[in-house]
């Protein structure tokens, strides 16, 4: 009857236990180590977009278990009473409270369907019309760029003078190719001769710009060939969420009172 007694307090005694236990991951040097370390490691990991699976349960363990031991260690020679570990301290309080901040305000302030179907129709307003697949040869001086013309209406191809003539480094080496592009995408002067041309002429005299002088072909015209919405909506929200935080500091700012 008394080891039937004694085998029930038992039982009773590891049912108690138990649950406490299973709490901890593991004891250091007699001090638990609570299993709540192990899913708020996990618990960051997945905020900063490393989502922990079944696999990384033991490397966390392990992780939290090496710390508390650095910990201890550290806590033994005095470490966690310098001034330099008090300065640290607060400075990571602080950043993790404002990236808290910001973090909360994007929450509560998100980027709406509007807001990105605005931003992109100003997009398009500023980069739509007609882009224009041209080449050009710069060279310094006024009467180089009309031997060049003269010697394009007696045959001379264009590619190959851009390559000898060139003295722009990105489309010299490809014939003068400048690819499909707006208007907007040059300085003034290139652009105002530019779209006066037809497919496949060239301009009759040099055109003149901060960078030299060119002679400009314009090989083929087209209708802009611009995104759909739905291939740069995450840009146009990621922007615009960082406009938005920016506003938002802004404001802070002008708003605080500094003597």
């Amino acid at each position: 009857m008394k080891k039937v007694l004694l085998t029930a307090l038992a039982a009773a005694f590891v049912g108690i236990a138990m649950p406490a236990a299973a709490q901890n991951v593991a004891i250091v040097n007699g001090k638990p180590v609570p299993k709540a370390r192990v899913d708020m490691l996990a618990a960051q990991l997945a905020k900063a977009g490393r989502p922990v699976g079944k696999e990384m349960e033991g490397q966390l363990k392990d992780e939290v278990i090496a710390r508390e031991i650095f910990l201890q260690e550290a806590s033994k020679r005095g470490l966690d009473a310098t001034d330099d570990y008090k300065a640290q301290m607060e400075l990571a309080r602080q950043t993790i409270l404002i990236r808290e901040l910001f973090a909360d305000y994007q929450k509560n302030n998100p980027v709406t369907d509007a807001e990105i179907k605005a931003e992109y129709d100003k997009f398009v307003a500023a980069n739509g019309g007609k882009e224009y697949k041209a080449r050009h040869i710069l060279v310094e001086k006024e009467e180089d760029a009309k031997k060049l013309i003269a010697d394009l209406k007696k045959g001379a191809k264009f590619e190959d003078l851009a390559k000898k003539q060139s003295k722009d480094p990105g489309s010299g080496a490809n014939g003068g190719d400048l690819d499909w592009a707006t208007a907007a995408s040059y300085v003034p002067e290139f652009a105002e001769a530019m779209i006066k041309l037809k497919k496949g002429e060239t301009t009759a005299a040099p055109v003149k710009s901060q960078f030299g002088w060119h002679v400009i072909r314009v090989d083929d015209i087209r209708e802009a060939q611009l995104p759909k919405l739905e291939e740069v909506r995450p840009q146009i929200a990621q922007q615009l969420q960082q406009q938005k935080l920016a506003q938002f500091q802004e404001g802070l700012r002008k708003n605080a009172k500094i003597e």
